[in-house]
């Protein structure tokens, strides 16, 4: 075992299913010890630094699930340990570790050659993520969003500074059409994050029209093209969100219809199982015994 005599600490401000299950899942089988944190007092009655100078101390590697880029960075700059982001509100890198490896799975021609399309709400952490992972990994990537929620330009300018090395395309656009057209795979997320369900209201007007569905899946002109999404997804009114939803606004899903989340091109949970291998793959090579 890579991690035997290694303890890890999983540091969680926002609640999780599969990151928190996918950290857990690779610690153990690689023989490691967890801590799940969801109480501190990091950055209330002890500041980020000192925090993160004691749990250095304390252990072998730190994640972070929370609000702040700022916090998982400082907790970078102090800790004297790898440290892991398990999501901000800015980025989701180990998502994106996890997509990649699901698209090498399913999309049968090099990285170079591939099209990926996110829809939706371009402006937040997944949007960046997948902007920048894709650049770096010379995939054109073009971000479809109503003009109000397109990502800022110090992404997309960081991203074409990447692309220019890699070869790849980044675009962004609010037409659906053009902006899908030849997409090796459709990127959704939910039309509203973790802390901003007071706008979903303002989203649903706004993102109705991009809701993946079959008409959408068409205009990439690819009858093979994938469906992907991060998780968790409204595509059906079986959750109290969902169900609440579907009486206040008579909608049976959201960001992705339930037929194309239940089709033979939707690879969303392929997408989940390889955030457990991605995450192990990253914690064994900054912390195991190699």
């Amino acid at each position: 075992h890579a991690l035997d005599g290694k303890n890890i600490v999983l540091i969680f401000e926002k609640t999780s299913t599969r990151t928190r299950c996918a950290f857990e899942v690779a610690v153990y089988d690689e023989g490691g010890n967890v801590t799940f944190l969801t109480n501190s007092q990091m950055g209330v009655k002890e500041s980020i630094e000192d925090t993160a100078k004691v749990l250095g101390r304390y252990y072998d590697g730190i994640e972070f699930r929370g609000y702040q880029q700022e916090t998982v960075e400082n907790l970078a700059l102090h800790a004297g340990v790898p440290v892991w982001n398990g999501l901000t509100d800015s980025y989701h890198p180990t998502q994106i570790l996890a997509d990649l490896l699901t698209m090498k799975e399913h999309i049968y021609k090099p990285f170079r050659k591939m099209k990926l399309s996110f829809v939706g709400d371009a402006r937040n952490n997944m949007g960046n993520s997948l902007m920048i992972g894709a650049a770096k990994m010379g995939i054109s990537f073009t971000a479809v969003a109503p003009l109000s929620l397109f990502p800022s330009e110090e992404i997309v300018n960081y991203a074409r500074g990447i692309a220019a090395e890699s070869g790849a395309v980044i675009e962004v656009t609010d037409e659906i059409a053009p902006g899908v057209k030849g997409s090796d795979a459709i990127y959704t997320d939910v039309w509203a994050s973790l802390g901003e369900e007071d706008k979903l209201a303002e989203r649903i007007a706004l993102l109705q029209p991009y809701q993946v569905n079959g008409d959408l899946m068409k205009k990439t002109g690819n009858p093979d093209a994938l469906f992907m999404h991060c998780l968790p997804s409204f595509h059906d009114s079986n959750t109290s969100i969902g169900a609440t939803v579907k009486e206040k606004y008579g909608l049976d899903a959201m960001e992705v219809s339930d037929e194309v989340f239940r089709s033979r091109q939707s690879i969303v949970f392929d997408q989940a199982e390889n955030r457990m291998h991605t995450i192990k793959a990253v914690i064994l090579a900054t912390c195991g015994k190699l």
